[in-house]
């Protein structure tokens, strides 16, 4: 199945202390690049969060977004410095006898201080969370799938209709053949009549000669039978199974473009110049369409 390398999906996640929203958009690139925005304190789930995208999608600007929404009063807890408020308390003692100076140190000025109270993130767990993740992740990366199946569908379906038109004017090249052989060697006489200004006789096996000579080169035969083997494969991989196809198809493109380029050098024919254009044009709209191929 072809996929394309563009897409997107949207999935959540309820654990009861949490709500995990996740989305999964993708553009062309030529390789496989993933970037994960999640929370600060949730960045030990990144690397995994990769992994799984990377299950689904093996090309395209992958981007995942993670956004989480706590549904408890609160997802982070006052915890007491017992080391500092220590050494605040130490401190002051020391100062008061230092200075001379009179009152108490109590627990109201010592709770005032810096860092003796600090909010911090509550403690999770991290298998826990990564689950909750993942769960929204997949739900999304369903989504996301499933719309690139739908464009690799339509994809797949306008590649095999070009390579039917390319096979379609190949036809003609080969229908043309024996006739632009004839016609060679009738442009062989001509000319060797000119040369001679009919003063002499045609050597016919002279001519016959050159003629087999001219229409050797000229002869696009293995082209044909290559290229008519690159359309076949065409075929095989779009419609057969597997994953990423897009480098493949790139690769087959170029040779199919590679052989038409000889056919028309080679059969200097004004017919088959016109059908060779006619193949070049098939052949580009399906290189242009193959960039949107996983």
């Amino acid at each position: 199945m072809v996929k394309s390398m563009t897409g997107f999906g949207r999935g959540e996640h309820a654990d009861g202390k949490r709500v995990v929203t996740a989305e999964v958009r993708a553009v062309n690139h030529r390789y496989g690049e993933v970037s994960v925005r999640l929370p600060r304190r949730y960045s030990f789930a990144e690397e995994k969060l990769k992994a799984l995208v990377r299950e689904t999608a093996q090309r395209g600007k992958i981007e995942v977004n993670i956004s989480v929404e706590s549904v408890t009063e609160s997802d982070s807890a006052v915890r007491l410095n017992m080391s500092v408020a220590r050494q605040y308390y130490e401190n002051l003692r020391e100062m008061k006898a230092g200075l001379g100076l009179e009152g108490e140190v109590d627990l109201r000025l010592l709770a005032s201080m810096p860092d003796v109270m600090r909010q911090a993130p509550d403690v999770e767990d991290e298998d826990e969370v990564l689950n909750s993740f993942s769960a929204a992740l997949r739900a999304a990366l369903g989504g996301f799938d499933a719309m690139r199946a739908t464009e690799g569908r339509k994809l797949a379906d306008d590649l095999l209709m070009r390579g039917r038109a390319v096979a379609a004017l190949l036809e003609g090249v080969e229908g043309a053949g024996p006739e632009i052989a004839r016609a060679h060697a009738e442009k062989l006489r001509e000319r060797i009549r000119e040369l001679l200004r009919q003063e002499a006789e045609i050597p016919e096996e002279r001519i016959a000669v050159e003629a087999a000579m001219l229409a050797d080169k000229c002869d696009v035969t293995e082209e044909i039978v290559r290229l008519k083997s690159h359309i076949a494969q065409l075929e095989g991989i779009v419609a057969g199974p597997g994953g990423a196809k897009g480098k493949k198809l790139d690769f087959l493109v170029q040779e199919m473009n590679r052989e038409v380029n000889t056919i028309g050098s080679k059969a200097n024919d004004l017919r088959i110049t016109n059908i060779v254009l006619e193949m070049k044009s098939e052949i580009e709209r399906m290189r242009e369409q193959i960039q949107n191929v996983e």
